[in-house]
């Protein structure tokens, strides 16, 4: 999964535990819990994301909950500017505007707060993982539906035989591992 000789990947990797068939068979669940549980490892996660995400240049992060939360909001410090939550239906105050999106079995629905991106400005997406696309997908449509420009998708991991970059194919993609099989 890392560069064997990157002492900090590896430091990371070896935090990530794999669960297997969860939550259900055949599924190998990779597990964040250990890496949440070492400030010391997630203060050098949030540090290697910000220096990836420094270079685009975005005015805000945007993240889906829960576990994008985890990520989003420290590099969005780190960077010294704003955050905005993306949520399930009915969890923000307020007037929200809403994407529906494809799930394997049914569908899904992702809200943010209307008015929390002014037309132009350039959004990053921070998720933990990069699976099957459809989450942080909707998250782009969200954010342009307000008239924001998706410079960027980042996160942790990503299942890279999934192919979900493809559904975000007009952004900067990056993760700090890459999972192939």
């Amino acid at each position: 999964m890392t560069d064997s000789q990157d002492p900090v990947m590896a430091r990371i990797d070896s935090l990530i535990a794999t669960v297997p068939d969860f939550p259900k068979p055949g599924i190998q669940f990779k597990d964040i819990t250990p890496l949440l549980a070492s400030s010391e490892v997630f203060a050098e996660t949030v540090e290697l994301l910000a220096e990836k995400s420094r270079p685009l240049g975005a005015d805000l992060i945007a993240a889906p909950e829960s576990r994008g939360f985890l990520f989003g909001l420290p590099v969005a410090q780190a960077l010294g500017i704003g955050f905005i939550p993306i949520r399930k239906p009915g969890k923000l105050p307020g007037e929200t505007i809403s994407v529906e999106y494809e799930l394997e079995y049914g569908t899904d629905t992702v809200e943010m707060r209307a008015g929390a991106i002014q037309p132009g400005q350039k959004v990053l997406l921070i998720d933990d993982v990069l699976a099957t696309g459809g989450t942080i997908a909707a998250c782009e449509k969200l954010a342009e539906k307000q008239g924001g420009v998706v410079i960027g998708a980042g996160f942790l991991m990503e299942l890279s035989f999934l192919n979900g970059r493809n559904l975000i194919p007009d952004c900067e993609v990056f993760s700090l591992l890459e999972i192939q099989d």
